[in-house]
């Protein structure tokens, strides 16, 4: 064997090694997701009070720290928690969870407008505003449930009107952060994804829809005529994980803003919801049900020309429809 010359055994023991080496780089590049704790189970969380107009409904919690002034009455199908020992708590899990998105290194700028932009997963930053000024902003997982997306946002995050947040590539909302150093104002008619944490104040126009949260640090939480659903990844219980997104039936039946595909055709995405409508089964006059009526009738033909009695029919068998 000539020195210097790696054996066959040698090179692909070296291919192998290589191949798990560039694995676990990738593995570790990954963006992280970022825990909200008890803060998940809350639609809206504010700071100095919550103000609503309109007929708002929110599937997840309210809450209130350290402010004690909720007007308006949303309609919430979770509970509603002021300044109490729970709604403290979710604060101080907003706090970790806004810092540690902030703290997290960029992966390049997101602009200043998002109108018509292509984001795959990592962490974007705007220094100072952040503005989606018309259309929509894609965010492609490529195919990766796990994928994580964070925009870092110095100051403002603003909307203009029937714009949208759209995921694709099996992108899951419970994967979507928007860090704001001030304010976030979404626009009348905006289709919002993602789990908005703003230090001060945050504004649901008009018939904004939302599917996420709304979490202010330390201002108020605006809202009129809104719709705001919950996500929580199916493998964690405090809005973490890789596992397919969960919705309720109620969620579903209220609609999902974001996709711009049914979630079945999607990679990852949403598994049937429990309860939700099914496809409609087949009518009991169906084909099947046809064919089996003309197999028996022909049988009691044959019957009555060989036999003197007729034997007692057998049970169909079973069809496409299994009421």
């Amino acid at each position: 064997m000539t020195r210097g010359v790696p054996t066959k055994h040698t090179a692909a023991l070296l291919l192998v090694v290589g191949c798990t080496l560039m694995f676990s780089t990738s593995a570790l590049g990954a963006t992280a997701t970022v825990g909200l704790g008890t803060a998940a189970g809350f639609s809206v969380l504010g700071g100095s009070t919550v103000t609503n107009t309109g007929p708002t409904t929110m599937f997840g919690d309210l809450g209130l720290s350290p402010g004690s002034s909720v007007t308006g009455a949303p309609h919430v199908l979770g509970e509603t928690h002021v300044d109490d020992a729970v709604a403290i708590g979710a604060k101080n899990a907003l706090t970790t969870a806004y810092n540690d998105a902030a703290s997290r290194p960029s992966n390049g700028s997101a602009g200043t407008d998002l109108s018509g932009q292509v984001f795959l997963p990592g962490v974007r930053t705007a220094s100072s505003s952040l503005l989606l000024s018309s259309g929509s902003v894609t965010l492609d997982a490529e195919g990766n449930p796990s994928a994580v997306f964070i925009f870092q946002i110095g100051s403002t995050l603003i909307t203009g009107s029937n714009t949208s947040v759209v995921l694709t590539g099996g992108a899951q909302v419970c994967n979507v952060f928007w860090q704001v150093g001030s304010s976030a104002t979404l626009g009348t008619g905006t289709s919002f994804v993602g789990t908005i944490m703003a230090s001060a104040t945050i504004t649901a126009n008009t018939a904004a829809t939302i599917h996420g949260r709304l979490l202010a640090s330390t201002g108020a939480v605006n809202l009129d005529t809104n719709t705001i659903t919950n996500s929580n990844c199916a493998s964690s219980t405090n809005g973490e994980g890789s596992g397919g997104e969960t919705i309720t039936a109620a969620e579903a039946a209220a609609g999902i803003p974001g996709t711009t595909a049914p979630a079945a055709t999607l990679p990852g995405s949403m598994p049937p919801v429990s309860g939700a409508p099914s496809a409609p089964r087949p009518p009991i006059g169906s084909r099947t049900t046809t064919k089996h009526g003309a197999s028996h009738k022909g049988r009691h033909k044959r019957s009555s020309k060989t036999r003197p009695s007729a034997r007692p029919a057998l049970p169909n068998k079973r069809g496409a429809f299994t009421g």
